[in-house]
């Protein structure tokens, strides 16, 4: 057949492939995405396994006129291979390449921007209410994974999707897990489905049936095995999509193109909501991300030919082993503390916790607004919960830590991973916005670690406290500072002055604290003395450090890999403004615009956060006042 991917610049060309042929462009399709994520990394289990599917959708649906909606974007990399970006996925999640999500900046065929979960279905019956006012009668589909089913948004839209009764296909990809072991209810649910004895054998018994009626039996057969209208009410838990109101289709094998080119077909002709359940297989087709698809959801570079991980044994621990550790060690001393993750045991360093206190460990699923209400509850009883999440997901639970436990003043500690750049995964992923938004809460406390040992420090310190605090921390490996033994209770509100100069006061959190002392280090070559200040709280800001730099200084500069909009330096700028303070100040941190996906030093450079480019603005500064 030749080398069928050379072939397809756009899905359209799939419909003129046999089944034959798309299976054959099925293997060629896992053969470019394996030896490409093996170079950049990116979410290799996931897109395997919706190879297939993404080939059926494609070959039956009219793309750009029909939406695709893919919920999270971790299985679309077959989706941009098919649709006309072939010559640049070898660029994929670096600088100035493809995203590794469908964004509508980058395709007519990405339909909806994504990133976080349980979105697709909201967004599809959108678009399918925007349809029916036009007046047009393009096919709307929506595909979702178990794991973004245990997000409510995903619920709320199923329901007002059953309540309209519009056109409007809703495709269910299960592959029995999220990045780690799907949990709750649902993940139960659809483990039922799966097996469902009793409709299986009720299934065979109406084959046989079928199949003896003259020459039509086995077309009737054919249907039957998807359209199970009346029996399947009865006796497949599917039901509780059909009390939704959607007409239920499946499980059906998410990897039999043939059959789902004739199922996806079928329903095209249906009228109302359907949803159609495919069961497909994380890392189908490579046997290293079958056998372990936790550890190839979102992998770094690898050997493709062994599946062995690149690894760096020299670099420091990571902060998320480090905080996983402490949680550990603290835990064993205080028994009213639990940890809460949403479906990240792994991935915010809590595995440990959950198999060191598995009664005290909780993961609810992609379900972060749940995951911070149900801390509330826990604290509004007596417990000290440890809500342990991605920055950039805790954005979604804004209004229960406002409203649950800040309006409260319960003692809930939010630990934020993936604070700042996180590189490759892109602006859905950049934690770069929390300290803004936290600083809006009343009774919030914010630290913000320079290094590994304060992060173990200011854990210990949150623990001690009855109001709600949020530890936010950066991803990847830490300073490599020795850890030591022990935890220290720091004095909130208390920063720490790590150099003298009499020029330039430089004013730090986070990350920038060592970008601070090395630009220091740069303007001291200059003439220009500085000194550094890690400030450690953004709120509540030592005030005092801020007058004391304010009188003797002649200018003073944050840094901060946060936006600067409503972040750590616009909260000095008030206090500066508030307390009559008329010296210059230097903001530095974050644009007001989205960042892109790239290595993390790439993004720092674009976005002027490096020593030498901290340097150099402060001097411009400095010159243009002294």
């Amino acid at each position: 057949m030749g080398n069928l991917l050379d072939r397809i610049d756009e899905p359209e060309k799939l419909h003129e492939l046999s089944v034959e042929e798309l299976e054959a462009l099925a293997a060629e399709l896992r053969e470019v995405i394996i030896d490409t994520v093996s170079q950049t990394g990116g979410h290799l289990a996931p897109s395997l396994g919706a190879v297939e599917l993404t080939l059926a959708l494609y070959s039956v649906f009219h793309l750009p006129m029909d939406k695709v909606v893919w919920d999270v974007g971790h299985q679309a990399y077959a989706h941009k291979l098919l649709t006309g970006r072939q010559g640049r996925f070898h660029a994929l999640r670096q600088w100035q390449g493809i995203t590794g999500f469908p964004s509508r900046t980058e395709s007519e065929y990405d339909a909806f921007g994504v990133g976080h979960a349980s979105t697709s279905i909201s967004a599809a019956l959108g678009m399918a209410i925007a349809r029916n006012l036009k007046g047009r009668g393009e096919h709307i589909v929506a595909v979702i994974g178990d794991g973004a089913m245990t997000g409510g948004e995903a619920f709320e839209g199923l329901n007002h999707a059953g309540d309209l009764g519009t056109n409007l296909i809703v495709v269910l990809n299960d592959n029995g897990m999220s990045i780690d072991c799907n949990v709750g209810a649902m993940s139960e649910y659809f483990s039922r489905i799966r097996v469902a004895p009793q409709y299986n054998r009720a299934k065979e018994d109406i084959k046989g049936f079928l199949r003896s009626i003259p020459h039509i039996g086995d077309t009737m057969v054919k249907t039957a095995e998807y359209i199970k209208e009346g029996v399947k009410s009865v006796l497949v838990p599917g039901g509780l999509f059909e009390e939704m109101g959607f007409t239920y289709i499946g499980p059906i094998d998410g990897h039999n193109i043939r059959l789902m080119r004739d199922v996806f077909t079928e329903a095209a002709m249906m009228d109302g909501p359907i949803l159609i359940h495919v069961r497909t297989r994380k890392g189908r087709g490579y046997l290293p991300a079958e056998l372990e698809p936790d550890k190839f959801h979102g992998v770094g570079k690898f050997d493709a030919a062994t599946g062995v991980v690149y690894k760096n044994p020299s670099a420091p621990a990571s902060y998320t082993s480090v905080f996983g550790d402490a949680l550990v060690e603290l835990a064993k001393e205080m028994p009213s503390v639990t940890a809460i993750t949403a479906a990240m045991p792994s991935g915010t360093g809590l595995k440990k916790f959950a198999e060191r206190y598995p009664k005290r460990f909780f993961d609810v699923g992609i379900a972060e607004e749940h995951a911070v209400t149900l801390a509330a509850g826990m604290a509004a009883a007596g417990l000290h919960p440890v809500a342990a999440i991605y920055s950039t997901f805790a954005q979604r639970a804004y209004d229960q830590l406002m409203h649950d436990v800040c309006l409260q003043g319960l003692p809930v500690t939010l630990c934020l991973d993936r604070g700042g750049l996180v590189g490759e995964d892109g602006p859905t992923h950049h934690g770069v916005f929390d300290l803004s938004y936290l600083r809006t809460m009343p009774g919030m406390t914010i630290f913000v670690p320079k290094d590994e040992n304060e992060l173990r420090d200011m854990l210990y310190t949150a623990l001690q406290m009855d109001t709600p605090t949020a530890l936010r921390y950066p991803r990847g490996a830490g300073l490599g500072v020795p850890l030591m033994e022990g935890f220290r209770e720091m004095e909130v509100g208390k920063a720490e002055r790590l150099s003298d100069g009499g020029d330039v006061a430089l004013l730090a959190v986070g990350t920038m604290v060592d970008a601070a002392q090395k630009a220091s280090a740069l303007l001291k070559e200059k003439g220009v003395s500085a000194s550094v200040v890690n400030m450690r709280f953004v709120k509540p800001l030592d005030t005092k450090v801020i007058d004391e730099a304010a009188a003797s200084s002649g200018l003073v500069v944050t840094l901060e890999e946060n936006a600067l909009a409503g972040g750590f330096g616009a909260a000095v700028a008030e206090y500066m403004a508030d307390a009559g303070h008329t010296l210059p100040l230097l903001r530095i941190g974050i644009p007001d615009h989205f960042v892109p996906q790239g290595a993390r030093a790439k993004l720092l450079e674009a976005c002027g956060l490096l020593p030498e480019q901290v340097a150099d603005k402060i001097m411009e500064k400095w010159t243009g006042i002294s």
